[in-house]
C-alpha cells in the first residue's frame, strides 16, 4: 500500500510521558501498513526526538495556547517540506485547536480522527456525573462550587481525605482544611472555576483504552489493573484483566456519546462496584500495552480512516503483565543542533 506519513505529538518519553512514543511503537509494528512518523514535539529535549530507529523526522511546533494562525501554518509547513497526511495528537491542551480546525487541514490533505467539541468537553470533571449515569457506573459523591464560600461549606461536609480537582486540569488529595485551601487557592489561581470537591473512593485502580468510531462502535478496548505506580501516579506495572463492568460502560459510552477517537476511562473497583474517576480524550501513555495483547488501536484508527481491512472485534487475553522501565540512548550532538536553530532535526 502506499506510503502513510503520520504526525504524533506528546513524544516526551520522560518520568510523567506522554504516548507518542507508545503510539508510534503501535504504527510501526503493524507491518500490514507503511507509515513515516513525524515527531511534533514543543520542546527541544522531547527524547522522542532523539529516537531515530521510531520515528523518522521531527519538528518543533509553536504552543498551541499561542497564535493559532502559526500553529496551523507549521503544520502545513511540514506538509508542504515533508509531507503530512494524518495526525494523532496525544496532549489534552492541544486537543481543542485541533478539533477546532479539523476541516481546514481536511482541506489542505491532512486528515485527524477526533471527537467533536461537545464530545470533547464530556472529559470537564463537572460532567462526570451526566456520563456515569448514561453509561451505568457509579461516581464517587462529588460537589462543583464556585466560589469559596461554597468550597469551604463542602469541605467541612464532606470530610477529610478528599479530593480537590480543576474542572479539566489539576487533582490533589488533601488531608486537613489548610492543604484543602492550598490547593483550591492554587487550581483557581492557573484554572478558574469551577473547582471539584470529590470523596475519596479506596479500592482497585483500573483503566480502560478504547477508540470509537464515531457512529456509535468501538474498534477495539483492553482493560488493565496498575499494579505499580509513580509519584506522579503514572502506571509502572499493570496486569490486563476483563471487568465486564467496565468494558460495558466503555461500549455504553461509544455508542451513547457515538465517540470519535481513543480514550481513557479511569476508574476505581470497590467490591463489584465501578467508579469513574476521569476520563482522558486521546491515548494514555500506557497504550502500546494494548498492542502488545493483540489490539493495535493506533494502527486501527489509520485502517478506518483509508478503508482498509482490520479485526473489527478484536480480543484480548487477561493476565498479561506490563513492565515499563527507562533506557538511555547515547548520540551525539547534531540533533539538538538542528532542532533548535532550524526546529527541525
Amino acid at each position: 500500500m502506499k506510503e502513510i506519513i503520520i504526525g504524533l505529538s506528546g513524544i516526551n518519553a520522560i518520568d510523567n510521558p506522554g504516548p507518542g512514543v507508545g503510539v508510534a511503537r503501535s504504527l510501526k509494528e503493524d507491518k500490514s501498513l507503511n507509515v513515516k512518523i513525524v515527531g511534533l514535539a514543543y520542546d527541544a529535549m522531547e527524547p522522542g526526538i532523539y529516537l531515530d530507529w521510531l520515528i523518522d523526522k521531527s519538528f518543533i511546533l509553536p504552543y498551541p495556547s499561542g497564535k493559532n494562525e502559526a500553529f496551523i501554518e507549521r503544520l502545513l509547513y511540514i506538509k508542504e517540506s515533508y509531507g503530512l497526511d494524518f495526525i494523532i495528537p496525544n496532549l489534552d491542551a492541544e486537543l481543542p485547536l485541533y478539533i477546532k480546525y479539523a476541516d481546514v487541514l481536511e482541506k489542505n490533505g491532512i486528515k485527524t480522527f477526533l471527537p467533536d467539541i461537545t464530545q470533547f468537553r464530556l472529559r470537564g470533571k463537572d460532567k462526570l456525573k451526566e456520563v456515569a449515569e448514561k453509561i451505568k457506573i457509579n461516581l464517587p459523591e462529588t460537589l462543583v462550587v464556585t466560589s469559596y464560600e461554597e468550597f469551604l461549606r463542602g469541605i467541612e461536609t464532606f470530610g477529610f481525605p478528599l479530593m480537590v480537582k480543576g474542572s479539566f486540569y489539576k487533582a490533589y488529595k488533601a488531608y486537613t482544611a489548610q492543604e484543602a485551601i492550598y490547593h483550591f487557592n492554587h487550581i483557581v489561581a492557573e484554572w478558574g472555576y469551577p473547582i471539584i470537591i470529590q470523596k475519596v473512593v479506596a479500592g482497585e485502580e483500573m483503566n480502560v483504552v478504547a477508540v470509537g468510531d464515531g457512529e456509535g462502535n468501538s474498534l477495539g478496548s483492553v482493560c488493565i489493573k496498575k499494579m505499580w505506580v509513580t509519584s506522579l501516579g503514572k502506571i509502572w506495572t499493570g496486569v490486563t484483566i476483563k471487568n465486564e463492568k467496565m468494558l460495558t460502560a466503555v461500549e455504553n459510552f461509544i455508542r451513547e456519546y457515538k465517540w470519535k477517537g481513543p480514550f481513557e476511562l479511569e476508574c476505581i473497583m470497590v467490591g463489584n462496584e465501578v467508579y469513574l474517576i476521569e476520563i482522558n480524550p486521546r491515548f494514555p501513555a500506557w497504550s502500546h500495552f494494548a498492542t502488545g495483547v493483540g489490539i493495535n488501536l493506533a494502527a486501527n484508527i489509520i485502517k478506518k480512516s483509508y478503508d482498509l481491512e482490520f479485526d473489527e472485534k478484536p480480543d484480548y487475553e487477561a493476565g498479561k503483565l506490563f513492565v515499563r522501565y527507562t533506557y538511555e540512548l547515547i548520540t551525539d550532538m547534531k540533533t539538538f543542533q538542528n532542532i533548535v536553530t532550524k526546529g527541525e532535526s
